[in-house]
C-alpha cells in the first residue's frame, strides 16, 4: 500500500528519533556567530593529518564518534551508515567508514547531502529495516577549492556572488520508532531543476529554483503553509539565493520571509568575515542543523522545522565543457511531536 501524500512527499508512520548528534568545524566557522553550538574545532586546516582530504575524513570520524557517544551507542549498533561529501567518488565518506565495519551507503547530493542522508535513513528505519542509522556529511574549503575551481596558491579573486565552502562535518544518529523528540515526520524528495545558469561562482541563483520547487511541492502535497513551521531553513543558498527564493514565493502570493532563513547565511558573520554571499558546501547545512538548529529544537525554542538543503550537481568536467548547473533540494520535517 502506498504511503505517499503525493508524488514526492511521504508521511512516516513510525517517525524515527534523532538520538545523537555531533559537529566539528574549522577555525573560520568557529569564529562565526554559531561557535557555541559546535562540539569542537581545529586551529588549522589539517586536523592533525598530512593532507586536506585526510583531514576531511578525520572530521567525519570525529563528528560520528561524538554523535554515537551522545546516543550511548557504538558503531557496532548501527544497521547502516549513510554519508556523503563533495569530493570525487565520495572519498571523504568511504575512507571515514572503512574502519567502522558498518553497512555503508555513499551518497552524493552536493550541498543537499545532509537532507538526502537524513531522508533515506529515516525512510529505511520507518520501513522496519533497522533500529539505528547514522547520517553523516562533510565538506572542506581546501579540498573543494582544489577540486572545483583553482589551486589555493593561485589566489584568484572571488566574484561578489561567490560563497565560502564550509570546513565542517555533521553527524546524526537515528533510532527507529523513537520515543523521545525530535522526530523526522515527513520527507519530500526533490527533482532536478536546471534554469541554465553556467557560472560555478553563482551557486545561490542556480539552486534557488530547486529549493522553490521542493518546498512549494511540500506545501501542496501536505496541505501545509509557511505558518505551519516555526522555521523553514534552506542550505546553502547564501544571501543572494535566499532573496531570490523569497521573491519566488512572493510571486505565488506566499510570504515565507518572517520564518525563513538559510544555513549559508547563518554560519558566518557577513560583515566581519570575508565570505561574500555566505557559506556553502555539504558541511554547512550539516553542521548548522546538527549543532545550532537541533539545539533549538531540543530546548523547545523551535517545535517544527522544514529543513531543505540544496545541492548544485555540477562537476569540474561539466564546468569546463560549459554545461549548465542542475540542482536539487530535499525537504525533511523535524518536529517535537509525531503528528
Amino acid at each position: 500500500m502506498r504511503k505517499n501524500l503525493g508524488r514526492q512527499t511521504m508521511k512516516l508512520e513510525h517517525p524515527p528519533s534523532i538520538v545523537g548528534h555531533g559537529t566539528i568545524v574549522g577555525k573560520k566557522e568557529h569564529d562565526g556567530p554559531l561557535s557555541s553550538w559546535f562540539d569542537d574545532y581545529c586551529q588549522d586546516d589539517r586536523f592533525g593529518e598530512d593532507s586536506w582530504e585526510k583531514a576531511e575524513s578525520s572530521m567525519q570520524e570525529q563528528a560520528l564518534d561524538k554523535a554515537l557517544s551522545r546516543a550511548e551507542k557504538t558503531a557496532d549498533d548501527l544497521d547502516f551508515m549513510m554519508a556523503g561529501d563533495l569530493l570525487n567518488q565520495c572519498i571523504s565518506s568511504s575512507f571515514a567508514a572503512r574502519s567502522r565495519n558498518v553497512p555503508f551507503l555513499g551518497l552524493y547530493g552536493a550541498c543537499s547531502t545532509m537532507g538526502e542522508s537524513l531522508a533515506l535513513s529515516s525512510l529505511l528505519l520507518n520501513g522496519g529495516f533497522g533500529s539505528y542509522a547514522a547520517a553523516v556529511t562533510s565538506s572542506h574549503f581546501c579540498t573543494a577549492e582544489r577540486q572545483y575551481r583553482t589551486p589555493l596558491e593561485y589566489g584568484g579573486q572571488r566574484p561578489p556572488t561567490a560563497q565560502w565552502t564550509a570546513t565542517a562535518a555533521g553527524a546524526l544518529i537515528l533510532q527507529a520508532d523513537g520515543t523521545a523528540p525530535p522526530y523526522v515526520t515527513h520527507v519530500t524528495i526533490g527533482k532536478i531543476v536546471d534554469k541554465g545558469i553556467t557560472d560555478a561562482n553563482s551557486m545561490g541563483p542556480a539552486m534557488a529554483p530547486a529549493a522553490f520547487d521542493t518546498i512549494f511541492t511540500h506545501f501542496k502535497e501536505t496541505g501545509r503553509t509557511p505558518a505551519d513551521y516555526d522555521l523553514i531553513v534552506t542550505g546553502d543558498l547564501g544571501s543572494l539565493g535566499k532573496d531570490i527564493l523569497i521573491d519566488f514565493f512572493n510571486d505565488e502570493g506566499m510570504n515565507i520571509a518572517p520564518n525563513y532563513d538559510d544555513c549559508g547565511v547563518l554560519l558566518f558573520d557577513a560583515e566581519k568575515q570575508d565570505v561574500h554571499c555566505g557559506g556553502s558546501g555539504c558541511g554547512c547545512a550539516a553542521s548548522v542543523f546538527a549543532g545550532y538548529l537541533l539545539a533549538r529544537l531540543k530546548n523547545r525554542e523551535l517545535n517544527r522545522i522544514l529543513f531543505c538543503p540544496t545541492g548544485a550537481l555540477l562537476s569540474p568536467t561539466t564546468t569546463q565543457q560549459g554545461e549548465s548547473i542542475p540542482s536539487v533540494a530535499h525537504a525533511v520535517v523535524i518536529s517535537n511531536s509525531k503528528d
